[in-house]
């Protein structure tokens, strides 16, 4: 009975997110004013540092890369471009697959402009902004694929998108507690998305604090998880914490939108 409705909250969560438009949440959440790349106490030069320091520490690496959750966004993974031969981006939606494929092939129709953030990693990697056409190049040609995924299934890509060895790194930003219908079904997502992760491969993972609902257009409840919360889930799933880190939001973010009290950055390896 349990089990049942564990499905049945999955499934809630599944239909609520086939309202989102990629269009209006790339607008309301990555574009001026809450996302604002030119002011320090801002989100995403946060989120944007926190990939680039774990990316370039040296212990991060091999040959394949996949984003857990990609959703209609490529920040995350323009760090990690410099460091993995592959990158795999995955999600839920058709329509955030859409999106990063307009991207991806270049030919018009994209609903974001990502230059700003390309110049801003470039300028953290010691580059001038100008030389944000070579990442933006770099970038496309180490994306072999968009694929569709499910983090509450056991296997969530299917079997043969990946080599059974697993992924050297996993990367994750708002995700799992913004799929999830309660705790128990984060922490289980968390294992499910292990399985990808080859023994002693890293996970990053990017997600928010206290954060019960958020509105993308449409209102999706999430799981308001703390940092004593997400420790324990790491735990339980088979990771070693190897560092967290928080940024709390200032008053000019906490918006109508959401309401979390911050953000969690996670860097772990699997045990």
């Amino acid at each position: 009975m349990e089990e049942k409705g564990a499905e049945n909250g999955v499934a809630a969560m599944a239909a609520i997110w086939q309202g989102v438009d990629p269009a209006a949440y790339l607008q309301n959440t990555y574009t001026p004013p809450l996302a604002d790349l030119e002011r320090k106490d801002n989100l995403l030069p946060w989120v944007l540092a926190c990939l680039h320091r774990a990316f370039t520490e040296g212990d991060v690496s091999g040959e394949l890369l996949v984003d857990i959750g990609s959703g209609p966004t490529l920040y995350q993974v323009m760090s990690g471009c410099e460091v993995f031969n592959k990158v795999f981006l995955t999600d839920f939606l058709e329509v955030n697959r859409k999106e990063l494929r307009s991207w991806l092939q270049d030919e018009g129709g994209c609903s974001m402009d990502w230059t700003p953030y390309l110049q801003h990693v470039c300028k953290l990697e010691g580059r001038q902004p100008s030389a944000w056409t070579e990442k933006a190049a770099k970038l496309r040609q180490v994306i072999m694929d968009i694929v569709p995924i499910d983090v509450h299934r056991p296997q969530p890509v299917a079997l043969d998108v990946l080599p059974s060895a697993g992924a050297d790194c996993l990367v994750s930003c708002y995700c799992l507690e913004s799929a999830s219908p309660d705790l128990a079904a984060f922490t289980r997502a968390l294992g499910n998305i292990g399985r990808l992760l080859r023994p002693g491969g890293h996970l990053l993972l990017i997600g928010t604090l206290g954060m019960s609902y958020y509105s993308p257009g449409v209102k999706i409840p999430t799981v308001p998880v703390n940092e004593a919360q997400v420790c324990a889930s790491l735990k339980e799933s088979g990771y070693t914490l190897i560092r967290l880190e928080v940024y709390t939001l200032p008053e000019y973010m906490k918006v109508s939108h959401h309401d979390a009290y911050g953000i969690f950055f996670v860097k772990a390896i699997k045990e």
